[in-house]
């Protein structure tokens, strides 16, 4: 009987955990890593890539499951920008991938815990194809993980996925590998030498301690909103009339009027169009959501959407029209 208990104690308590990978350097995922308003650890995971490890999520309160979560938050962060998010997620019964790119509907496979296959052989061309992997190779390998196999789980499945994308400059740190447990993950990310720490109200800043020093994090939590601060202010003086002035210099801390041009259309400031972007993208995310009752789905909306407000109206207020 104890065995049986201790078997229905596993069970009760599956181990859940989800790594977020971006085909892009770590300095190019910060920005979009904001708009979740998660705390997360970013970390390099390769030449050309990076990934997040989230500190927490609804999962770990039984809210809502892992799979739809991460879901919601790779498709965010693929909004505006030009590299792929790559989802890896697994639980006490499943595991699964889930590649979002842009505006493209997101391609994934589900494996149950002992290695079933239980997802589309389709979905694996997709993915492929995506990611610009060997049509031959890649695609045989990737083939293999699809078909039964009783000596491999769910995690070795996802580690299979990982041996494949290895050719295409993937890249983990030690300790980062699927059907690990949410503190193990963090752990291993911690412990490299360049890892940066995303916080909940958006700032960011380099894990120089783990986070177990609330004064140090603090300190790093006050430079990343100093140096996003100047970054915001450098870029609304740029769409306010940067191409517009001699020698397309800006001004030290206002921008100059623009002066009217005579021939031509005046140009685009880049801020309101990305502010347009995530909300016609947050509307419909948030409203399938709605549709499905997917929690993940909804958040991911709702951050766009409401991101893309606030800009809009910031940028509205901070630079009326002539």
């Amino acid at each position: 009987m104890s065995t049986e208990q201790s078997q229905v104690a596993g069970r009760a308590r599956p181990v859940s955990g989800a790594l977020l990978l971006c085909r892009a350097e770590a300095g190019s995922v910060v920005p979009a890593a904001r708009l979740l308003h998660e705390r997360m650890l970013l970390a390099r995971a390769g030449e050309e890539w990076s990934v997040l490890v989230p500190e927490g999520g609804p999962w770990r309160s039984g809210t809502d499951p892992v799979d739809r979560v991460v879901n919601g938050w790779a498709i965010a962060l693929t909004v505006g920008v030009s590299w792929p998010v790559l989802a890896l997620w697994w639980d006490g019964e499943r595991a699964g991938l889930t590649l979002a790119t842009g505006f493209r509907r997101p391609v994934g496979y589900v494996w149950l815990a002992d290695g079933t296959p239980a997802g589309m052989e389709e979905a694996m061309r997709t993915f492929a194809g995506r990611l610009g992997l060997d049509p031959v190779l890649d695609m045989q390998a990737l083939n293999e993980l699809t078909e039964p196999d009783s000596a491999a789980d769910a995690s070795a499945r996802l580690s299979g996925v990982l041996a494949v994308l290895t050719r295409a400059g993937v890249s983990l740190p030690p300790g980062l590998a699927p059907g690990e447990n949410a503190d193990g993950l963090l752990e291993a990310a911690r412990l490299q030498p360049d890892t940066r720490r995303i916080e909940a109200d958006g700032s960011s800043g380099k894990d120089e301690d783990g986070g177990k020093s609330a004064t140090g994090g603090d300190e790093r939590r006050d430079r990343a909103q100093a140096q996003e601060q100047q970054a915001q202010e450098q870029q609304r003086e740029y769409g306010a009339g940067a191409m517009d002035r001699p020698g397309g210099t800006t001004g030290a801390r206002h921008p100059a009027p623009r002066p009217s041009r005579a021939g031509g259309p005046s140009p685009v400031p880049a801020v309101p169009v990305l502010a347009l972007v995530q909300m016609a993208a947050g509307l419909p995310l948030a409203v399938w959501g709605l549709r499905h009752r997917s929690g993940g789905w909804i958040v991911a909306g709702t951050l766009l959407l409401a991101h893309g407000t606030v800009t809009l109206t910031t940028h509205t207020l901070t630079h009326p029209r002539d």
